[in-house]
């Protein structure tokens, strides 16, 4: 079990989001999280929020060892092609510690208080398909071309090709079973998603039927969910242990409103039973 802390960049001035940062990578998290938003997604005053890829490039010169991502990248905020260079700019500068996870965008009201277009939802997924096929072509270092339904590329190249190979590892965010699960099966590294337990494993053996219809071995595509670490030790450690014995290799962990204290008990008392 690899574990992630999403220290999603709302409400934080930039010192203590570095600051946070570096003591997730210091106590041996796997994974450092943020979001991809531009305001605060709760809450009824303002607040700083930090762009996300740019966040990721920053951090990524302020580690060394901690894998970095934004749960999720919303399509609808950067044309594919733009998504596709900024990573492989990530990867290198990061030294190969990106994780590229996509979604399809939710925020309705961030989006029209920016004045970006925020298509229904059948057109988000048409755009994230093509995102993720057109990602993938980029990210070979040919020259490409590519028809999706809403982009396209035509004899494109992007260089240099990203550290990681052959490509940055491409997680999927998302739960809808008609058009999203099938995503995952066809393209996705890694699922991420969440929901109650017995919900996420009946769509996890979803997504194991519909690999193997795809022709892919099920197993090359990793689980992933969130883990609160608030409330009772005791209940956070049974809650990992459940995902763990439903086959899920990721946790991401909420940076809990108990602060720092909560998450160094975590670290020392938790972790080392559960990983």
């Amino acid at each position: 079990m690899r574990y992630g802390i999403d220290i999603a960049q709302q409400r934080l001035e930039w010192d203590e989001l570095v600051r946070r940062a570096r003591f997730a990578e210091e106590v041996g998290f796997d994974g450092l999280w943020g979001f991809d938003h531009f305001k605060p997604m709760y809450g009824d005053t303002p607040g700083p929020t930090f762009e996300g890829m740019t966040t990721l490039a920053a951090l990524a010169g302020l580690t060394s060892r901690i894998r970095l991502g934004l749960l999720v990248t919303g399509v609808t905020y950067r044309h594919p092609s733009v998504l596709a260079a900024e990573a492989v700019t990530i990867d290198h500068a990061s030294h190969g510690r990106l994780e590229l996870a996509l979604g399809a965008a939710w925020f309705e009201e961030e989006h029209r208080e920016l004045g970006i277009e925020f298509p229904p939802v059948g057109r988000r997924i048409d755009m994230l398909e093509d995102a993720v096929e057109m990602a993938t072509l980029l990210m070979s270092g040919e020259t490409v071309s590519f028809e999706g339904r809403v982009f396209a590329l035509r004899n494109a190249r992007l260089l240099p090709r990203p550290v990681q190979q052959p490509r940055i590892p491409l997680w999927i965010g998302g739960s809808g079973e008609r058009r999203m699960l099938p995503l995952v099966a066809r393209h996705a590294d890694m699922w991420h998603a969440f929901g109650s337990l017995e919900d996420m494993k009946r769509k996890s053996a979803l997504i194991d039927r519909l690999a193997a219809e795809a022709g892919r071995d099920p197993a090359a595509i990793g689980r992933s969910t969130s883990l609160s670490l608030s409330g009772s030790l005791d209940e956070v450690r049974r809650h990992a242990e459940q995902w763990a014995a439903a086959g899920f290799s990721y946790l991401v962990c909420g940076w809990p409103s108990e602060g720092q204290e909560r998450v160094e008990e975590f670290v020392s008392q938790v972790l080392p039973q559960v990983r």
